[in-house]
């Protein structure tokens, strides 16, 4: 079969690379074209754009760059129609994947599935409709998702378990490196290791990482290890690192979490993964205007919390400095917990084995490829 999928950010390249390997184990006969990235190039089959012309982050630059996103969706719906595949599989990104979705609903029988569903739950509630409209299968990597898309809104939905938990789970059983070997293969000393995740946007670094130093640097006994992100260059990362003791680390973000004793983390996927990985934390999320966003959260955003293991365990597990909360004195004051304090970072431990129980068993791409050539082959025998 014939598979067509969109990604607009490096998670999703990743995310769909593996999700496409476990679709050629299920039909190797599948064919894959696709607006992806190097991830999913290397799995095979036609890239047509890379993500990378795609992702345009806030609203100034979204603003600037309209011409070259209105040319790019054009682009894409005419590529689909010409191409014909027997699915379109799209991987979150929803600003531009539920326009492509309504398109190709609207004017093609080319059945839509959406992996890694838009979290609406959070914002946005109203593309319930457009979700209901356009998709026909929505696969769900996130367990509290079954209960808001099917309770509240009465969508059935397919949850195939979390991907993350497949990345961290396979790396671990063949990780190996000690933690002197690890040490000397970076230049680190020997004291214990902080581990600052700071985001993997310039924004979310400019915002966050100064007041993560700041708090940080108040523990000289441990040394502070800043892990790089995909495309961020070294030089980038200096103008905000002032006169901090710090080294960084690219490309090994897994490897240090393996021998972390504590992080500082920004929100996203790097909360659970350091959650696996049984790194006690600090989510550290910076706003540029905090006591309006501390008061949109309270009124606006459906959910209590922001970070995913929270979010999955439904408690706060992990303690989340957001807007006006975050501050120098409030990271450091955890941060001196989290180290020290022996039965607070025992309850965390503890919370972060209840979160892993409720995300369930690695295997989330086998799963939803499975479920997805089912559907499909469904589809071909009945019409």
């Amino acid at each position: 079969m014939k598979y067509y999928l969109i990604v607009g950010e490096a998670s999703g390249d990743l995310h769909a690379s593996h999700l496409m390997a476990a679709l050629k184990e299920e039909d190797p006969q599948a064919k894959f074209r696709f607006f992806g990235g190097d991830l999913m190039a290397a799995v095979g089959g036609t890239m047509v754009k890379h993500y990378k012309e795609l992702a345009y982050m806030g609203f100034i630059p979204v603003l600037l760059h309209l011409g070259t996103i209105f040319a790019n969706m054009k682009r894409c719906k005419e590529d689909i129609v010409s191409w014909q595949p027997d699915v379109l599989i799209l991987v979150d990104y929803p600003g531009f994947n539920l326009d492509i979705a309504k398109f190709v609903h609207a004017h093609t029988h080319i059945p839509v599935y959406y992996y890694i569903s838009p979290k609406i739950w959070a914002w946005k509630e109203y593309r319930i409709k457009n979700i209901k409209r356009d998709m026909d299968e929505l696969f769900s990597i996130l367990p509290f998702e079954v209960e808001f898309f099917e309770g509240k809104h009465h969508y059935p939905i397919h949850y195939v378990g979390n991907p993350t938990m497949d990345e961290v789970t396979a790396f671990r059983a063949t990780y190996t490196e000690t933690p002197e070997e690890f040490m000397q293969a970076n230049g680190l000393s020997r004291k214990p290791i902080i581990a600052l995740l700071a985001g993997s946007r310039k924004q979310e670094i400019k915002d966050n990482l100064p007041d993560m130093l700041r708090a940080a640097s108040s523990f000289p006994e441990y040394q502070l290890i800043l892990a790089g992100a995909p495309g961020i260059s070294p030089e980038y990362y200096k103008k905000y690192l002032g006169e901090a003791d710090v080294k960084i680390i690219f490309n090994r973000t897994f490897s240090l979490l393996s021998h972390a004793e504590a992080a500082l983390v920004t929100s996203g996927t790097a909360t659970l993964e350091t959650a696996l990985f049984r790194v006690p934390q600090a989510v550290c999320y910076h706003t540029p205007i905090g006591k309006v966003i501390a008061f949109l959260r309270r009124h606006i955003l459906k959910v209590r919390y922001i970070s995913l293991v929270n979010l999955i365990a439904d408690r706060e597990v992990v303690k989340e400095l957001v807007a006006d909360t975050m501050t120098v004195e409030q990271i450091r004051a955890e941060l001196q917990r989290i180290l020290y304090n022996k039965e607070y970072r025992r309850q965390m431990l503890d919370g972060y084995e209840y979160m892993a129980s409720r995300l369930g068993e690695a295997g989330a791409p086998k799963r939803a490829a499975r479920e997805m050539t089912e559907l499909l082959t469904k589809v071909c025998r009945n019409g």
